[in-house]
């Protein structure tokens, strides 16, 4: 069976041989055709489960959908786009179905994008998951919308729910109803686990957690796709989060309105103090994240019951001391750390990484290694981030009050003068 897949510039994924990259093209030929010529909007829907929808591994702000968008811009540059995400947790085939009038149908879509079966594969039969997925295709087709279908990314192997084989199964039906129906190929799971046997660092990389990859898995997505579409490579590595990166703390700032800080130690008292520059009418609610004496286990643990706070700004500063037990448990611990700042879905409150060189001035050569890697955990997720520039002596609490400055905009906030402190701060 042939496979469509791509090199993924700077991301991880390895090339793989053979494609059907040409058939894709003369499936997909209205979508290109509009694409290229640019004269009106072009409805793409990207179909799927909490893999294809906006939630907390990628951030909270964006998905696969939205690089897919960003891809696509960059190589039909005429494009007039509408990318639209229907995906939701949990949901399988069988649910997407139930739903399929209404989020996809309705829009009116050139090209719907479907990737399911990472919820399917907990207790749907292969046969009825393959037979959902026929009645996706021809749904799709006959409101004159193209198809392609993508296979799910491959999993760590602890979940219970889902044994990597079983999985595995399902992946090779999608591959089995694309080529029945004559339908365009993204095989993501084969790309991710030709990564996984030749780095897996670098596959670990992708992923957020045990099932859910992460702001660079979705690049990879967004890249493979894009290629199987138009036969074109792009890169994707260098698209940063979204601005402002704050953008909840601006809002809440702007109107007054008091604020809700997490913040590891130190940088909760230094937080706190550059938000009552930027705003001294603005009341800080301050709940320090202890760091002093904890491993890097201890702070994934305490960030479980950050969601349940309900905060507006959320600062993780992992000290650059920090160590795990080796290089795989570093990367996970650290994405949890992370993960569990977020909210849940849709981005409700703010996440900001201070990253190792904030701290650590000099940078040890004991530290740097590590330092390195949490740089590349926290770009995975798709949030605003602070570092120091190359040669940057300034001091920590410097550095952290010249972004927050950078990231507010003149006019949207009337600062208080430099140094000033609100007598509103409550800490605890």
């Amino acid at each position: 069976m042939r496979s469509n897949l791509i090199v993924i510039v700077g991301l991880g994924l390895i090339p793989l041989t053979g494609g059907a990259v040409a058939g894709a093209e003369a499936r997909l030929g209205k979508t290109i055709g509009l694409l290229t010529a640019g004269r009106e909007p072009v409805r793409i829907v990207c179909f799927g489960d909490s893999i294809t929808g906006v939630y907390y591994h990628t951030g909270g702000r964006r998905a696969w959908c939205d690089m897919l968008g960003i891809a696509l811009q960059r190589i039909y540059p005429k494009a007039k786009l509408q990318m639209v995400n229907a995906g939701i947790s949990g949901h399988t085939t069988a649910k997407g179905l139930e739903r399929i009038e209404r989020d996809v149908l309705a829009k009116k879509p050139h090209l719907v994008v479907v990737m399911f079966g990472m919820n399917d594969v907990v207790g749907v039969p292969r046969a009825t998951f393959a037979e959902n997925l026929r009645t996706i295709v021809r749904r799709c087709r006959g409101v004159g919308a193209e198809v392609m279908l993508c296979t799910p990314n491959s999993i760590y192997p602890e979940d219970a729910r889902r044994p990597v084989e079983r999985l595995a199964a399902f992946a090779e039906m999608v591959r089995v109803v694309a080529g029945e129906m004559a339908v365009p190929l993204v095989d993501c799971y084969a790309a991710y686990e030709a990564t996984r046997a030749k780095d897996r660092r670098a596959w670990m990389l992708l992923m957020s957690e045990t099932i859910h990859p992460n702001m660079n898995g979705h690049k990879a997505f967004a890249e493979q796709i894009a290629f199987v579409l138009s036969g074109k490579r792009v890169a994707l590595g260098d698209v940063r989060p979204l601005e402002p990166s704050i953008p909840h703390t601006l809002a809440l700032l702007s109107q007054d309105k008091p604020i809700k800080l997490i913040a590891m130690a130190p940088y909760d008292r230094i937080v706190a103090r550059v938000l009552a520059e930027l705003n001294p009418k603005s009341k800080i609610d301050l709940v320090r994240w202890p760091t002093q004496g904890k491993s890097l286990a201890d702070l994934e643990r305490w960030a479980k019951g950050v969601r349940d706070q309900n905060p507006n700004l959320v600062v993780v500063a992992v000290p650059p001391d920090l160590v795990a037990a080796n290089v795989e448990a570093f990367i996970r611990s650290y994405s949890w750390v992370l993960n569990w700042s977020m909210s849940f879905g849709r981005s409700a409150w703010d996440v900001v990484a201070v990253l190792p060189s904030v701290t650590d001035r000099g940078l040890s050569a004991r530290h740097q290694a590590t330092a390195d890697l949490a740089r590349r955990v926290v770009i995975g997720q798709d949030i605003g981030f602070i570092e120091r520039a190359a040669g940057e002596t300034d001091s920590p609490e410097q550095v952290v009050r010249r972004w927050f400055r950078a990231t507010v905009r003149p006019t949207s906030l009337r600062p208080g003068r430099p140094g000033a402190q609100s007598r509103s701060l409550r800490a605890r």
